[in-house]
């Protein structure tokens, strides 16, 4: 056992000491050692009950005759942090989370890993974190909030943020807006719409990393503290057959994580995410796959932020070996490993559909016949960019750009009425490294809806938004404004066309004329974990990682 290293022999006595001193007897210490690493935080619904979800862990591990190992990581919460200075920390806590969970790992030569997570980031930086490490391992996602209820009509998050634009239209009041506040989040559980959360937590199912089904139980349904119990039963397993969490990331599991994201018009933070994980895992998977597959994929999932639906409904209506089982039979999926050493199709052999559900549609009768993102490219974004077409009919949009150097210039002209119908916003200096951070603009385009300009409107920047928005937006333009992108020198007033069906982000004015003129804005940033992460972070179209391993 690699745990051997820290436990075996004369040598490591004084080791063996400080073990016993937590309690661990022989036994123990002649067990595989498990590192579960638990973002719990107190401060968002997202993470609050993961501290309880780790005891039915550890309970597992230790009946398939394993010893556990508990750290502690963090969370950076979006749905707090949107808008504020907080949120340039977000895609940063990312790297923490996944470097935290290599560290704790790595540093005590444990045998196998499971990562406990919730919120938007810290999920794929478990997946991260399994590709990088090469150790039998897990991802357990501690489940979807469950809805929230307004004058009798279920909401989310996403609801409260449309209404923050509802208010500044003078369509709600103050008394208004504070009941839908006070109603969207009825407790412990990640957003529950289709969001950043639950469209990484069906990728990572996909991936093969996540047991089939245990990511699809609501933070608070009965039935979770049981399957996280036997996914700690499963790690054990899998490291008694040495069955290893890196080998599942392969090109066609990152192509069906893909696939089903696009089909439920998942948050285009996936691409950021899986092209994360493909680098960890040493796999070539370029962003023009998204683009690809999303061409040929319809939408099927009927889900928040543009549909009907949330994420405890799909668990319902048959979950994600639903959706697994209509891109099957539609030969949109390649057959693949997961962590049970089962394929992903004999894990969806048995799919269980409720009797007249309609959150997943019949594959014949999609919501769209084309999935949620595309792939552009163009004089403003030769490096590439992702336009997020949830919600939205049309794929082509032309107009004057309204050019702003932050998303607080942005959302102080929405709520200020100054932006019109046929406006291209611009929000620039807000990419991965000029953000820092990449802040998703979920605060501008929730706010538009709230104005209903939502189909009248479009944004693009070097930024992100988050899984809630819909809306034609583009986001991730690379290169980013901070290192001199095409995005830099548009003004205002430039037309600017996004055509999604051409793969096309263009302006006809002469941006090579005023490349002169152009000068970087001054760091943000001087010293600290900011001024490091803008120092060390890659582009957009290679997942914004802040190590770029070689490929094999």
């Amino acid at each position: 056992m690699k745990s051997d290293q820290i436990k075996k022999g004369p040598d490591r006595a004084a080791a063996r000491a400080m073990l016993r001193a937590t309690g661990m007897g022989d036994k123990e210490l002649a067990q595989p050692m498990i590192a579960i690493v638990n973002t719990w935080s107190d401060v968002t619904p997202c993470n609050m009950h993961l501290r309880d979800l780790a005891e039915h862990v550890k309970s597992g591990i230790r009946a398939a005759g394993g010893t556990p190992v508990e750290f502690g990581s963090i969370v950076v919460t979006d749905g707090i942090s949107m808008g504020s200075e907080g949120m340039k920390c977000s895609l940063m806590s990312r790297e923490a989370v996944a470097d935290s969970i290599e560290l704790a790992t790595r540093g005590h030569c444990l045998d196998g890993v499971v990562a406990l997570v919730g919120c938007d980031k810290t999920i794929p930086a478990g997946g991260m974190a399994l590709a990088r490490l090469g150790l039998p391992g897990l991802v357990i996602y501690g489940g979807s909030i469950m809805q929230g209820n307004h004058k009798g009509i279920p909401i989310t998050i996403q609801d409260v943020f449309q209404a923050v634009g509802a208010h500044a239209a003078g369509t709600i009041d103050d008394a208004e807006l504070k009941e839908i506040e006070s109603e969207a989040c009825p407790g412990a559980g990640a957003c529950g719409g289709q969001f950043t959360a639950n469209t990484m937590a069906m990728a990572l199912t996909a991936l093969g990393l996540s047991p089939m089904g245990l990511n699809d139980i609501p933070a608070v349904h009965p039935d979770k503290p049981g399957a996280v119990r036997q996914a700690g039963e499963l790690v054990v397993e899998m490291i008694r057959e040495n069955r290893n969490a890196r080998d599942l990331v392969t090109h066609d599991s990152l192509r069906n994580a893909a696939a089903l994201v696009t089909a439920t018009a998942g948050s285009t933070n996936a691409v950021l995410h899986l092209l994360a994980i493909a680098r960890e895992a040493g796999v070539d998977f370029s962003i023009d796959e998204f683009d690809e597959i999303s061409r040929k994929t319809p939408i099927i999932g009927d889900l928040k932020p543009a549909g009907r639906f949330m994420a405890p409904d799909l668990f319902q209506a048959g979950g994600t070996p639903l959706v697994v089982d209509r891109l099957k039979k539609a030969g949109l999926l390649t057959d693949t490993q997961t962590v049970t050493g089962r394929s992903l199709f004999e894990e969806c052999a048995n799919v269980s559909e409720t009797p007249g559900q309609q959150v997943v549609t019949a594959f014949e009768q999609p919501l769209k016949p084309r999935g949620g993102f595309g792939i552009l490219y163009g004089n403003i974004a030769p490096e590439g960019c992702v336009a997020k077409l949830a919600g939205h009919g049309d794929f082509s949009f032309t107009g004057p750009a309204r050019v702003f150097e932050s998303e607080e210039e942005a959302f102080a002209a929405v709520q200020s009425r100054q932006i019109n119908a046929g406006d291209v916003m611009v929000i620039r200096n807000e990419g991965p490294a000029g953000g820092p951070g990449m802040r998703e603009m979920l605060a501008v385009s929730a706010a538009l809806v709230g104005q209903g300009l939502d189909k009248d409107v479009a944004l693009i920047t070097d930024g992100r938004f988050s899984g809630a928005t819909y809306g034609f937006m583009v986001g991730h333009v690379a290169p980013e404004a901070a290192h001199g992108g095409p995005i830099a020198l548009l003004r205002e007033g430039d037309s600017i066309t996004i055509d999604v069906d051409r793969k096309l982000l263009n302006t006809d004015a002469d941006l090579d004329a005023r490349r002169e003129e152009w000068k970087p804005r001054p760091r943000q940033y001087a010293s600290g974990a900011l001024a490091k992460y803008a120092r060390l972070v890659s582009s957009a179209s290679h997942g914004a990682v802040t190590a770029f391993p070689d490929f094999d």
